[in-house]
């Protein structure tokens, strides 16, 4: 059985994948109401699997009539797939960027999970036994390599 946070997950990306602009407005005490769940429950599923690296914008205004706007960054066109990538590795990356750039990559159907995964292990603190900076580095130079490779065919 699948735990509350993936429940909530599943549901917000549901109802963004239906949403016509890509975005939607929530009231967090509405969705925790729905989920039966608390409110820093709704928090901590937004913080952590809404993240920018994973390809979301997360705004959020706080107080009466507040609420959380989460907007699905489109990469629809492969230049900018591409620029998205740059952007996101420049000369260096921690394990977490890279983990959700990939994440993202796959959520938007650019990689398969077995290259996903593949590239994941390349680049892991575990295959990279070098200290830091020097590490965030070397996983910029591959991970540029692996996706430039495999995204300019």
């Amino acid at each position: 059985m699948r735990n509350v946070s993936e429940v909530i997950e599943q549901y917000l990306k549901q109802i963004l994948q239906q949403s016509s602009e890509g975005v939607i407005e929530i009231q967090r005490n509405d969705l925790a109401d729905r989920f039966e769940c608390v409110p820093s429950q709704i928090n901590y599923v937004i913080s952590t699997r809404f993240t920018l690296e994973k390809g979301y914008i997360v705004e959020s205004k706080r107080g009466g009539g507040g609420y959380i706007r989460i907007q699905k960054i489109a990469l629809n066109a492969h230049g900018s797939v591409l620029d998205h990538i740059f952007k996101t590795i420049s000369s260096q990356i921690d394990q977490t960027a890279s983990e959700g750039l990939l994440y993202q990559l796959e959520e938007s159907g650019y990689l398969t999970s077995r290259e996903a995964a593949l590239m994941r292990a390349a680049v892991s603190r575990e295959a990279l036994l070098l200290k830091l900076p020097l590490r965030d580095e070397i996983r910029a130079n591959i991970l540029k390599a692996m996706l430039i490779s495999l995204l300019s065919k």
